[in-house]
């Protein structure tokens, strides 16, 4: 069965309607994920989900193991992985879009 990875950006921390829902820790040669990997099933395809910035939003963009939260996506058996971010600009002189 294929399975499709999902990091959630600022705002993204779970999957709605996932079933068959699981918590996994993973171990890496990287350190530590940001969270702990939600495993489950949404709309006939698994999934492995992982908050970018853990729940609770504990790390800045900095402080985000990327390495680890890619290297246990593959551990999961994840083939594909999608990423959703949300990002912003302090200067008046970008404008959004």
């Amino acid at each position: 069965m294929k399975v499709v990875g999902v990091i959630g950006g600022s705002g993204l921390y779970e999957m709605e309607g996932m079933t068959d829902v699981q918590s996994v820790k993973v171990d890496t040669p990287f350190g530590a994920p940001s969270d702990e990997y939600v495993t489950g099933m949404l709309g006939g395809v698994k999934m492995v989900f992982l908050p970018r910035h853990g729940r609770g939003h504990r790390f800045t963009p900095s402080e985000v193991n990327y390495r680890a939260n890619i290297y246990g996506m593959k551990k999961l058996g994840a083939e594909w992985v999608i990423s959703v971010s949300a990002v912003g600009s302090m200067k008046e002189e970008i404008k959004p879009g």
